[in-house]
């Protein structure tokens, strides 16, 4: 009689861990910064997380709003001052969190230039638009300024990081800054003087030094430019 066989499993790898959002937006954070926000496509997901594309639809709709949640995962990592303890530093605060928003984003270009058009909304953005708003109210603006001057503020600093992705994406955007620098030195003092007054001023500064500046500037704007009252409905104008 031949010995008794022992059964072998038919299981070469252990089970899948269960899909969820978050382990699907942590594994494209990954393959982010290992390789670029252009790798992360819903079937290198798939294929990461051992599923088919059509399954992580059900946690994620589209590209657009995986986009927006590697963001919101990011902005997990910035410091958010407390508005309520601000006191007179409420504009330096305000700078340093809007510069810090921008240069995390300056660290990933191409994501970026991607949620310049969308609306993130996640918790951590969330917070970051109260914290902002905080701030501003800490610094005496008016509600309504301060509700339009956060869309103009992140705005600013989304599209200073998305130019720069821009940049990197052109192989020719070095030598265009040449020729336009070129172009400005070489201006003709007495056909171009307001240039001329300006040359040294031009491209002056580094660019933290000259992120901050706009960002005062547009605070500055910002604190003492009233929002304009809406005009009355035709249905409410006096006849």
């Amino acid at each position: 009689m031949s010995p008794r066989r022992v059964p072998v499993s038919r299981r070469d790898r252990p089970a899948k861990p269960p899909l969820s959002r978050a382990g699907a937006v942590t594994v494209a954070l990954q393959i982010m910064n290992e390789e670029g926000l252009e790798r992360v496509t819903m079937r290198r997901l798939a294929t990461e997380l051992d599923t088919g594309p059509a399954s992580l639809y059900v946690y994620v709709q589209n590209m657009a709003e995986l986009h927006g949640a590697i963001l919101d995962e990011l902005l997990a990592g910035l410091r958010l001052p407390d508005p309520g303890q601000a006191g007179e530093n409420w504009r330096a605060e305000l700078i340093g969190l809007l510069t810090d928003y921008t240069r995390l984003l300056l660290a990933q270009p191409s994501l970026a230039r991607s949620i310049l058009a969308l609306r993130p909304s996640g918790p951590h953005y969330v917070h970051l638009v109260d914290t902002l708003l905080g701030l501003l109210h800490a610094g005496g603006v008016p509600v309504a300024q301060a509700a339009w001057g956060v869309d103009l503020l992140l705005q600013h600093g989304t599209a200073t990081a998305a130019e720069q992705a821009i940049r990197n994406a052109t192989n020719e955007a070095q030598q265009e800054h040449d020729a336009f620098v070129e172009a400005l030195n070489e201006a003709a003092d007495d056909d171009c003087p307001n240039i001329a007054r300006a040359r040294n001023e031009l491209f002056s500064g580094t660019g933290i030094q000259r992120l901050s500046w706009m960002f005062d500037a547009l605070i500055a704007g910002i604190s003492t430019v009233a929002v304009t009252a809406p005009e009355p409905s035709a249905t409410n104008r006096p006849s």
